[in-house]
Order: C-alpha cells, then sequence, then structure tokens
C-alpha cells in the first residue's frame, strides 16, 4: 500500500498532466486538508519529489493569498538535455539525486525501464562500497558514461 508521499506525489504529478497551462498552483494548507496531513509533510513532498533533478521548478508565495506553482520542465531534445543533466549532476551525485534523475529519464523516455533498473543498480550504494566522497564523485562518473552510452544509441 502507498505511504501518503507517494499519493500527494501522484495526486500533482495527475494535476499537473491535466493542466493546460503546463503548471499547477496550489495551497499547502487545502492540500493538507484534503490528504488529513500537516502542511509540513506536503512540504516534504515538494522538496523531495518535485526538485530540478526530477524535471520541476517550485514558486512559491507566501501570505494570506499565497500559493505555491509546480512547473514540468522537460528536457529539451537533441543533445542539449545530455549538457543540461551534466550540469544538474556536477561532479558529485548522492544516491537519491542519482535515482530522480533516472526517474525522470525513465518518465521522458529518454531511457527504458530496463536500463533504468541496470543503472540504478549499477549506482547504488550497497555497490559502491567506497567512502564519502568519493562514492559519489565515483556514482557521477559512472552515471554520465552510462546516460552517454544509452544517448548514443538512440540517436
Amino acid at each position: 500500500m502507498p505511504n501518503i508521499s507517494d499519493l500527494i506525489e501522484a495526486y500533482l504529478k495527475k494535476m499537473l498532466e491535466q493542466s493546460p497551462k503546463g503548471y499547477i498552483e496550489i495551497q499547502r494548507n487545502e492540500l493538507a486538508g484534503e490528504f488529513n496531513c500537516v502542511p509540513s509533510q506536503i512540504n516534504y513532498v515538494l522538496s523531495t519529489r518535485f526538485t530540478v533533478n526530477h524535471g520541476f521548478v517550485i514558486e512559491s508565495r507566501r501570505g494570506g493569498g499565497g500559493y505555491v506553482r509546480i512547473s514540468k520542465v522537460p528536457l529539451e531534445s537533441g543533445c542539449d538535455w545530455l549538457e543540461e543533466l551534466y550540469r544538474l549532476m556536477g561532479n558529485s551525485v548522492t544516491q537519491s539525486v542519482a535515482t530522480g534523475i533516472l526517474q525522470r529519464l525513465l518518465s521522458e523516455e529518454k531511457i527504458t525501464k530496463r536500463e533504468f533498473k541496470i543503472m540504478k543498480a549499477a549506482v547504488d550504494r550497497s555497490v559502491l562500497k567506497i567512502e564519502l566522497p568519493w562514492r559519489d564523485k565515483l556514482r557521477a562518473q559512472i552515471l554520465k558514461a552510462m546516460i552517454t552510452a544509452v544517448a548514443g544509441e538512440k540517436k
């Protein structure tokens, strides 16, 4: 059974898919009321599952009429998306950021489900058994190499 964070994430993504504007505006308190949770739960979902690495931009306005605007930012077609991804990764990437990047590539059909599983397994901390910060640096190099190889095959 999915947890509350999974349900909130799915709900917001469905709203985004159905939005003709390409973005949605929500109020934390109202959404928390719909899911019978505290507003900090909404903040947690937004800050962990709707990041730039996942392909989203979050804008918020505080105050009485405050809202949170969530926009989906698709990767550009062509090779520019690789440069954007490498810029986001930098020279070091944590396991959670790597998973987010891979989920984004999967959702935008840049990689297959099989490629996703292989890449995720290859950069898992249980496989890269070296100390930080070297593990995160190695993970970034491996991830970049795998994405480059797959992108080259899809041309």
